[in-house]
């Protein structure tokens, strides 16, 4: 997917794992399937996962993870993958790397969307207000703390790449990111963000049940309505209203319908952006960007 990605494979990770950790060394490791983009994941055993970054850039995602989530963990109302251990760079592999604890379940399809409001999009809802509730004086800045108006010139570019194969009205999403970018901006502090509440993200029980979030690499302080974007992510129309619905606020400090909107445009343009770049690499990741593209003019 990437140009500077490392190699990972299950060998690596045992030896790792035998150098550096080995009270876990008689575990079994395999690796698992995702459309990941940031980490290659590896089950340990029963009860841990190996988060391998595959760039320099999603190296930074350890310490972030590692040094902020316990903290938040203590105040989700769902498990996450805390850290329990940090390992360095070896064997070839030049970028420090996680174990953490497996959260069980599976993910929603990247494309199919939940319809019924069941009780999904109320406790996401619920996950979303337990983020915004942390003090979040001393939180990083969020991989996503921009505003709308500075991913104008990225969101434009990558409209600008999209092919006739790419499916995309070219000309409604042009007006349904334009609409967007006349929200009224956030006025409100800061706030905790996980940051990418996308379908491969997001843990189900077999009863469809919230049963855990992954990947809090993009995690941090910003504005309110970036975590919105699971609204059109996960759901369709009566399942998406449930969870705008449960959310204890719309949006944050501001205007609920303003924070609604700029939440529109923040999964429009990550989506707009993911689309071309993936468009040969990462079936999953193209098939969730058509999908949300198709929830943002449906929802316009």
């Amino acid at each position: 997917m990437h140009a500077d990605e490392a190699e990972i494979d299950d060998g690596l990770v045992r030896r790792l794992i035998a150098a550096q950790f080995p009270r876990w060394a008689g575990l079994p490791v395999r690796r698992v399937a995702s459309g990941g983009t940031v980490h290659a994941v590896f089950r340990l055993g029963d009860e841990l996962a190996v988060r391998m970054p595959l760039t320099a850039g999603g190296a930074g995602d350890i310490a972030l993870e590692y040094g902020h989530l316990p903290r938040l963990a203590a105040g989700l109302p769902v498990p996450v993958p805390e850290p329990l251990a940090k390992g360095a760079p070896g064997d070839g592999y030049p970028y420090p790397w996680t174990v953490c604890r497996w959260v069980p379940g599976t993910v929603p399809p990247p494309d199919a969307g939940i319809a019924a409001p069941g009780p999904l999009a109320g406790e996401l809802a619920a996950f979303v207000d337990a983020m915004r509730a942390v003090d979040a004086a001393g939180a990083p800045p969020s991989y996503r703390s921009e505003t709308l108006a500075d991913r104008d010139a990225g969101t434009r570019a990558a409209l600008a790449r999209l092919l006739p194969e790419d499916g995309v009205d070219v000309p409604a999403v042009t007006a349904a990111w334009e609409a967007a970018l006349r929200a009224p901006a956030h006025t409100g502090p800061p706030v905790w963000l996980h940051g990418d509440l996308s379908p491969g993200n997001v843990v189900l029980t077999d009863a469809g049940h919230l049963g855990g979030v992954l990947d809090f690499g993009c995690m941090g302080g910003g504005e309110p309505a970036v975590d919105l974007i699971a609204a059109w992510n996960l759901f369709t129309g009566p399942a998406r209203d449930a969870f705008r619905a449960a959310l204890a606020d719309g949006g944050g400090t501001d205007d609920e319908e303003a924070a609604w909107a700029r939440g529109r445009g923040w999964a429009l343009s990550i989506s707009l952006i993911q689309l071309p770049y993936y468009r040969h690499t990462n079936p999953v990741m193209v098939a969730s960007s058509k999908f949300v593209i198709d929830q943002v003019l449906a929802d316009g």
